[in-house]
Order: structure tokens, then C-alpha cells, then sequence
């Protein structure tokens, strides 16, 4: 069928068509089925595919609400894995691990591996980390303290509560149960060689690090990026700090600290994290291709998602995204203007030059 065709079966969502293909939303990562009763989205922002396996294969994830997978049940391997995500969501309380699930479902550990990644695009111990982690955050709102949400949730005790949080909720566990109000994010603004530059900072590291031409924009951009958090000015006893970064920074974008070692605290997807993970294991002053990329991550049809993740970078510089072109050698986007994105390769490349030379 054309995609065409395909579009206004979505726009339709017709129900009949719900076996014949699914359809991706790169700015969600998620795939759905085609009388999915999510909000539409832009006609630009979707990818039609033939296969689940194939939006997977693209970074995508199925979607909660229309549970794509389910109409695909006719496929033995998509049947056997829904029996196994059934199993990890069912147990009680400790949940199974990669070994429960081999044997359950007769595979060796590399064939269950591929049948989650085919599907999912994310290991069974992904699968097993989702589903523990959504039950910490229910235990959170639901509990009357953080203490009974760790036994809620299974953990046993607050240790594993505490390791996770970070990675899981962006924030502490009691900053979670009170809907993020009290997670404090510091911020100041300072000059750079690319222009006005704002940190953000929780008591972790550095959340937000961004450019613009005047503050007033910076602070607003700050603020629809954490609606929830409280912003304040840098304190005077955390100035130092600041000013250490802006300076390490400034080293790095003069040529001077190819490697700046600041404490970030980064929160995203598990395909974000993927994704921004990889972009900081490239080189100073080299680039990649999207599909290169993609290729990097285990993921080599997905490079429209992967640029999605980049363009929903908080943290510029520190996490290069810049360092990701387009295959033919065009600059790609920057959600810093492509001005600055093509400062920063060329400027990285005299500094190697020198470096070497």
C-alpha cells in the first residue's frame, strides 16, 4: 500500500487494518497500531512499517496505550514473548532474572537476547529493569512513606530504592512522591566563545547547558525543560563552582581541554541514554554519521530516532552532539543553530592539528 493509503488508515484509525502494519511517532520513539486512540501526530513525525520487528529495529518502543504487540500474537515468537513479559509482570515480589526466563521459555541466553531486542529494542534485563523501576514509582505515590514503598516494591531495602532513583525518576525518592516540586536546579549564565551559555545544576551535576542570544530566552528555555522543578539563581556558596565550569568550559571551547571532566546529571529514555552514552565516546574532533551511529548503538535503522535523541540534547557541548553529521558530509541540525555546530567541528579539528603537529 502506499503511505498514503497508510496515513488515512491512521486518521481513520481503522481497526481492520491493525494486522497489516504499525506506524512510529520518531519525536515519542513509540510505535503503534493503526486505531491507536492516542492523540494524532504530525504527518512528518510518522514512519510506517510493515513488521513490529521493524519499528524496533528503528529505536522505536510499542506503545502502552494501543499494545501494538497484541495483534501480532498469530507470530510464535512474539507469542512467546508476550508469555515471558507476562511472567516478569506477574511475579510477586522478586522478580526473575535472565536464567528464570531461559528456562521457562527454552532458549539459550543468545537467542533470548535477540527475540527481546527484535521486538523491544531492549534486553530481557531492560524488560525486568522497566517493570521494577514502575513499581517503585507507584509505591512512591502510593505509600505512606518512602520506607513502606521499599517493601512495596519488593526491594527489601532502601539501598537498591536509593541506586535507582537517579536513573529511574530523574530526582530523589521523596522528591518523586511530592511530583517533583522540590528538586532544586540552580542556575547562571555566562559568556562563551559561542555566545551566552546557561548551567543548570542539581546537587548531582550539571542538568542543562544550552546557548542562546539574551537571558530572558535561556530562562524561559530552562523552565519549560523543568516545569516542575524549582529554579533558583546560583547561590554565593555554589558560585565557585560555577564559575570553575564556566572556566573548564571555556578551556574546552577554546582548544585548550579536549577531555573537560564536569559531573553531569543526565536524564532521558532508556534509548536517550543509549544514545548520549555513545556520544561521549567520540574522539575529540571527529565525526560520525548518523547511520554510523546508529550502526555504534546496535541500532543501524533507527538513525532517525537517534537524531531525534540528539536534537533532545539538555546538555550541549558536554554531550557532543555536534560530533554527529549527515552521511553525504552536510552538517545535519543543531538545535543550537548551525552555526555554532560548524564552530565547534572546525574548531576541534585546528586544535587535533595543532595538537599533532
Amino acid at each position: 500500500m502506499h503511505n498514503d493509503d497508510l496515513w488515512q488508515a491512521v486518521q481513520n484509525r481503522d481497526k481492520t487494518m491493525d494486522r497489516a502494519f504499525v506506524y512510529g511517532v520518531v519525536t515519542t520513539g513509540v510505535y503503534c497500531r493503526p486505531s491507536c486512540s492516542a492523540r494524532r501526530a504530525r504527518r512528518e513525525n510518522v514512519r510506517f512499517f510493515a513488521t513490529p520487528a521493524e519499528a524496533a529495529e528503528a529505536g522505536l518502543r510499542p506503545c502502552k496505550r494501543c499494545h501494538p504487540l497484541e495483534q501480532w500474537r498469530h507470530d510464535p515468537d512474539i507469542a512467546q514473548l508476550l508469555d515471558l513479559c507476562a511472567f516478569i509482570e506477574a511475579a510477586p515480589e522478586s522478580l526473575p532474572d535472565g536464567t528464570a526466563l531461559a528456562k521457562r521459555s527454552g532458549l539459550d541466553v543468545f537467542q533470548l537476547n535477540r527475540l527481546f531486542k527484535r521486538h523491544l529494542a531492549i534486553t530481557p534485563g531492560d524488560y525486568i529493569e522497566g517493570v521494577r523501576l514502575g513499581r517503585i514509582k507507584r509505591a512512591l505515590r502510593k505509600s505512606a512513606s518512602v520506607t513502606d514503598a521499599v517493601y512495596d516494591a519488593g526491594l527489601g531495602s532502601s539501598r537498591g530504592l536509593y541506586e535507582r532513583a537517579p536513573r529511574a525518576l530523574g530526582m530523589t525518592p521523596r522528591q518523586y512522591r511530592a511530583g517533583g516540586a522540590g528538586l532544586d536546579i540552580s542556575h547562571a549564565i555566562g559568556d562563551t566563545p559561542l555566545g551566552l551559555a546557561c548551567i543548570g545544576a542539581t546537587d548531582r551535576g550539571i542538568c542543562y547547558l544550552q546557548f542562546g542570544d539574551d537571558r530572558a530566552t535561556l530562562l524561559a528555555q530552562l523552565a519549560a525543560e523543568y516545569p516542575h522543578a524549582r529554579l533558583l539563581p546560583m547561590t554565593d556558596t555554589a558560585q565557585p563552582a560555577f564559575d570553575a565550569w564556566m572556566r573548564a568550559l571555556n578551556a574546552h571551547l577554546e582548544g585548550h581541554l579536549p577531555n573537560p571532566d564536569l559531573p553531569l546529571d543526565i536524564r532521558g529514555s532508556a534509548f536517550q541514554m543509549r544514545v548520549w552514552n555513545y556520544l561521549r565516546t567520540i574522539p575529540y574532533g571527529e565525526v560520525v554519521s548518523y547511520g554510523e551511529a546508529a550502526t555504534a548503538i546496535d541500532a543501524p535503522r533507527a538513525t532517525r530516532a537517534l537524531a531525534s535523541a540528539c536534537a533532545k540534547n539538555r546538555i550541549a557541548v558536554l554531550i557532543p552532539c555536534h560530533r554527529v553529521i549527515r552521511g553525504d558530509g552536510d552538517m545535519g541540525g543543531y538545535r543550537w543553530g548551525l552555526e555554532r555546530k560548524r564552530t565547534l567541528i572546525d574548531g576541534e579539528r585546528r586544535s587535533n592539528t595543532k595538537r599533532n603537529g
